[in-house]
């Protein structure tokens, strides 16, 4: 073989050579960049975690979503010093389910709650556990409260859920009743004689909607006279009881107005007390 053929031979094979020792420092290259990147990743997601985690744990449910479409008590009315639960249909309109904490409040005071309770998406029935809370006012109107993720926010409401105070005790069904304000009651005649025919006359003044009752005259506890089926207009109203014969034979007699609304008597306060007293068997002051 000629001298020169050889030294391309030999080139030629130095060349397959470098080409060969190219392409593997390639293949290090790559696999060292991909280590890299494996290892510098949870760096940089550690960098920015609180980021990451707000769109990872992000709530797909808003207070916003979800409105109270009915509270109630049970018993209903509720006595002073009983134990009472609530229930409450809660609606969420999201299209996402989620756990979340709920609570009755009477102002700022936490009634009751439960916690971790799973809403669906429509409407949830709501169970709260029972509480021994105090009811001393005439009115207690209750809201609910959501907590998602740490923060607390009011639900809304399709209206106010109120419990009133009535004889039986305080009731979620009872009607808003007044203030009712009895102003004056005369009788005629004045002064009576004994064994004369009286009839009453009562001005009365509501301060709440008008409402359908029934108005009885009282004597202590002994029903003097009566009117049924009548409408208590707001502001002032003036109403005429039919004549009756009632016996005056103590020393006082001190008449009271009572107003019935759907069978549950409603207190009425009165600018004065309205007592017939022997002398003449007179009520005027």
């Amino acid at each position: 073989m000629p001298e020169s053929d050889e030294f391309f031979d030999r080139e030629e094979n130095g060349l397959e050579i470098i080409k060969k020792e190219a392409g593997v420092m390639k293949t290090r290259g790559l696999i060292v960049v991909l280590i890299s990147y494996l290892f510098l990743f949870p760096s940089f997601a550690q960098s920015q975690p609180d980021r990451i985690l707000e769109k990872l744990f992000e709530p797909k449910i808003h207070s916003g979503d979800l409105r109270v479409l009915q509270l109630e008590m049970n018993p209903d009315p509720v006595r002073e010093g009983q134990w009472v639960s609530f229930q409450a249909a809660v609606s969420n309109r999201s299209h996402h389910s989620a756990r979340v904490s709920l609570f009755v409040k009477d102002r700022d005071e936490v009634v009751t709650g439960v916690h971790d309770v799973l809403l669906k998406v429509g409407n949830n029935r709501i169970f709260f556990p029972q509480t021994q809370y105090r009811f001393s006012r005439n009115e207690y109107c209750f809201t609910v409260e959501v907590d998602i993720e740490r923060t607390r926010r009011p639900i809304d409401v399709v209206k106010e859920f109120c419990a009133r105070r009535t004889y039986q005790g305080w009731s979620m069904n009872a009607p808003r009743v007044g203030p009712l304000f009895v102003e004056d009651l005369d009788i005629t005649p004045d002064p009576v004689s004994p064994g004369q025919e009286i009839r009453f006359k009562a001005r009365l003044r509501n301060d709440g909607s008008p409402v359908r009752a029934d108005i009885r005259i009282q004597d202590r506890d002994q029903l003097v006279a009566r009117l049924n089926d009548v409408i208590l207009h707001r502001g002032h109203s003036e109403f005429l009881f039919p004549y009756t014969r009632y016996q005056f034979q103590r020393f006082d007699h001190c008449f009271t107005v009572v107003v019935d609304v759907e069978r549950t008597p409603y207190r009425v306060d009165a600018a004065r007390e309205f007592c017939a007293r022997p002398y003449g068997w007179t009520l005027r002051p």
